[in-house]
This record gives C-alpha cells, sequence and structure tokens, in this order.
C-alpha cells in the first residue's frame, strides 16, 4: 500500500462526506478494493467519476483495522513533517521497505442464549454479557455443534442488539441453535471466511438489504461457500424496501449495475430493489422489546 501526503487529505476530505475526483485516487491501488467491500461508492459524472463514503464510521474502522490509520490528521502531520523519523514515514507512506503488521487475528462472536463450542479442544460456554462480545483469536481451534446456525452481521449496531432482533431470528429459524459472527473488522485477513470454510455449518449472511449488501454476500461468503451460505431475506421484504433510501440506491447503482445469482429468493430481492430504486438499513430490524 502506497499512502502520499495527497492520498490522507483525500481520505480526510471523504470521511467529511465530501466527494473526491477520481484523478486524486489514481495512485491508490487498492481504490477498487474499497468500492468492492462497500466503503466507498463511485459516482459517474458522464466521463468523471468521484468517490464517496458510504458511512463515516466505517469506513474510519475499516481504515484502522485494515491500514492501521487509527488518525488521519496525525498522519498527515507526519508525512508533512520532514523532521519525523525514517522509521514512521515507512509506516505510513508504504515503501518497498513497508511491512503490514497484523495487529491481531480473529473475529468476534456474540449470542443472546447460551451455547457450548469447543477452544484448542476444551469446552467452553459462549454467553457474553450485555454489552460485550467474546473474540476468539485461536479460530483455527474453534468449533461449535454442527446444527449450529452461524449468522453473520455486517452492521456494528446490529451486532451489538442481537437482542432487539430476536424476534426476526425465531421467526425465520425456529428452534435452531444460533451464533452470531461479525465482518468487521476484517485485518485484511479474512479470517471469518476462513473459518467457515473449514467447518460445515451453514451460513446466513445479514446485512443492508440493498446492492452493496447483496455484492458482499456474493463475492466475500457464497463464491467460497457455496449452496450451504445464504442471505437473510426477511418475509416483508418488499414493505421495507419501499420504505427505504433511493439515494443509497442511487449512489451504488453506477457501480453495482448487474448482479449474477442462481438463488430465484434472491433474486427476487435484487429485482425489488430495481423496480422500486431503494435500499434498506438493516438497523430497521432493531426493534427494543418491551421490557427493557
Amino acid at each position: 500500500m502506497k499512502v502520499t501526503k495527497g492520498i490522507i487529505r483525500s481520505f480526510i476530505l471523504l470521511a467529511d462526506g465530501s466527494n473526491v475526483p477520481a484523478s486524486k485516487m489514481r495512485s491508490f491501488k487498492e481504490i477498487d478494493e474499497m468500492v468492492a467491500d462497500g466503503v466507498l461508492t463511485a459516482i459517474t459524472h458522464g466521463s468523471r467519476q468521484t468517490y464517496r463514503c458510504t458511512d463515516k464510521k466505517l469506513f474510519i474502522d475499516y481504515l484502522a483495522s485494515k491500514y492501521q490509520i487509527c488518525d488521519l490528521e496525525k498522519a498527515l502531520e507526519i508525512l508533512e513533517d520532514n523532521e519525523a523519523s525514517r522509521s514512521t514515514q515507512v509506516q505510513l507512506t508504504g515503501d518497498s521497505k513497508f511491512v503490514r503488521r497484523r495487529v491481531m487475528k480473529g473475529f468476534l462472536v456474540n449470542t443472546y442464549e447460551p451455547l457450548t463450542a469447543t477452544l484448542n479442544g476444551e469446552p467452553i460456554t459462549l454467553s457474553p454479557p450485555e454489552g460485550s462480545y467474546i473474540f476468539i483469536y485461536d479460530y483455527e481451534q474453534f468449533a461449535v455443534p454442527a446444527d449450529t446456525l452461524i449468522i453473520g452481521i455486517e452492521n456494528s449496531e446490529n451486532f451489538r442488539r442481537i437482542k432487539w432482533q430476536k424476534w426476526l431470528f425465531d421467526s425465520l429459524y425456529p428452534g435452531r441453535h444460533l451464533l452470531f459472527v461479525s465482518r468487521y473488522p476484517q485485518n485484511g485477513s479474512h479470517d471469518l471466511v476462513k473459518w467457515l470454510t473449514t467447518i460445515t455449518n451453514d451460513y446466513v449472511h445479514f446485512g443492508d438489504l440493498d446492492l452493496a449488501g447483496i455484492r458482499i454476500f456474493l463475492t466475500e461468503f457464497q463464491r467460497y461457500l457455496g449452496p450451504r451460505a445464504t442471505f437473510l431475506i426477511p418475509t416483508d421484504y418488499d414493505e421495507r424496501i419501499i420504505s427505504g433510501s433511493r439515494e443509497r440506491y442511487d449512489l451504488q447503482l453506477p457501480t453495482i449495475k448487474s448482479l449474477d445469482t442462481d438463488d430465484p429468493r434472491l433474486q427476487e430481492l435484487i429485482d425489488c430493489i430495481h423496480r422500486h430504486h431503494r435500499g434498506y438499513d438493516q438497523e430497521g430490524f432493531c426493534v427494543k422489546p418491551q421490557d427493557e
């Protein structure tokens, strides 16, 4: 990764909600990956193209977890400081001697009911207290019962409030033991997908009902897991999409015009999104229980 003062300035503008011309990002080779991950949206204006941040928090978290850029203003300050140490400059500029560091491998898991699993050959009970998660570091030695349904959640708010969505999961997967896993942070390693490919459990991807959410499922999960990976489609998806965001659809359409799938139900969802020209945020499924 090559990061320059110009790229950091562009990142700052994106984080502030501004559109950045593609010409200013030309030297950043990872830009297509950021678009594919749904972190940035490419917008076409005739022969010109600009990039826009889809979600500020997601963008900031992405830069921190994948590129270890935790403070954009500080990064720009260091790059502009001619007296900064060479080692400091190297870690930000990505020259030929730069080595990407893995800060932490693994992924987060959550449950709203105790779930028995094994870690390094020892039985453990997954039951994180409200307001906390469990981080699985040695995921290579982590296993859950074969009948456990793995549900991957994109949005951090939905992952935090799984109890607020119990009504949804109970209606779609009655009687199933559920383990919730978080797509972020990935640290550029895709440890979650690596783990999923080593087990036989069914996987359900719970993301936004929009083009970017479906593309993430198809490119990051279904392509590796095959038919045991499905996309969570609520029974009332048509009503929800009708009330969704037109702007979200318009931003995503230029770069996600076609999605290929052999799944008839998922194709119906794609057709519905195109029919109504809208996308629906998964946060809309969070309904606070009356007893809280």
